[in-house]
């Protein structure tokens, strides 16, 4: 599909995809290694790991319009070559965003959790992943969600502190989720929330502890949106530029002067073909 026709967002907002959705494939192997073989790519581009983790789910028994799916992957992809993270010098400052999907998958009902943690402006862990169990309410959800992203900051701050690194204040953590917020901060163990594990509930002793600090952001600066659904090309494309950016080439200075040059005759070998040495030689000096 080298040479097919690029696509703006690597997913189709207007169809929902199911285990019942389509004709199944007489031959799954094609499916399966497309899609293994696009894990590969979310280490690097987290503007697919949704749409290829979801992917991921139909690999039991796929059909025709879940390959059609895995194709529109490639044809984004083909369009979004030049995109990639850029790493930078900054701050060595934890802060994470958390969010999640109430009941959005059509199958089970439950909810896609999403997360990036960043280390001043490089996201250092992104993740979309479907929560093991069905939620009662949105509030459940994203608290959920906010759980399992202060559990890996705090991983995160306890590598650093084997580093040798000491941060200056408490990683934040942004949610758009006040009802969330509050479960979080207050001390209270409330009747209405008893059914929600207790493992979850570490997140208040961090914050009673000061080890974390959870803050409110409006949903539409939330930029884990891209983790938690499909998003039309208007949302896609802003998060994308946030987290994203576009690569420039990189050669060797001189470089042009170096086929400009006519032939060195002494590095020619016996066969008339350049050697190794000379190539190099030429590379350092013209650097």
């Amino acid at each position: 599909m080298w040479d097919c026709k690029p696509c703006s967002t690597p997913c189709c907002t207007s169809v929902k995809l199911t285990k019942q959705i389509g004709t199944p494939l007489p031959d799954a192997t094609t499916f399966r290694s497309l899609v293994g073989a696009l894990q590969y790519l979310t280490f690097t581009r987290l503007d697919l790991t949704y749409t290829v983790n979801s992917l991921c789910q139909f690999m039991d028994a796929p059909t025709d319009i879940h390959l059609s799916a895995a194709k529109r992957v490639l044809r984004y992809i083909r369009g979004s070559l030049h995109l990639g993270l850029t790493f930078s010098p900054g701050s060595l400052q934890l802060h994470a965003y958390s969010d999640a999907d109430w009941a959005g998958d059509p199958d089970t009902r439950r909810s896609t959790t999403g997360y990036i943690v960043f280390m001043g402006t490089n996201p250092l862990t992104w993740v979309s992943k479907k929560q093991s169990t069905v939620s009662r309410s949105s509030t459940e959800v994203e608290y959920r969600a906010l759980a399992s992203c202060a559990a890996e900051v705090s991983w995160l701050r306890m590598v650093l502190h084997d580093l040798g690194i000491s941060l200056w204040s408490p990683p934040t953590l942004w949610c758009d989720n006040v009802s969330a917020l509050a479960l979080a901060s207050n001390p209270v163990f409330h009747a209405r929330t008893k059914h929600i594990e207790v493992d979850y509930h570490f997140i208040r002793d961090r914050v009673v502890r000061k080890d974390l600090q959870v803050r409110f952001i409006n949903s539409g600066d939330q930029l884990v949106d891209i983790l938690t659904k499909g998003l039309a090309l208007g949302p896609f494309s802003k998060l994308c530029g946030k987290l994203l950016f576009a690569s420039r080439r990189i050669s060797l200075r001189g470089h042009d002067k170096i086929h400009e040059k006519a032939p060195d005759p002494s590095s020619h070998d016996k066969d008339g073909k350049y050697t190794w040495p000379s190539v190099i030689g030429s590379l350092t000096a013209s650097t």
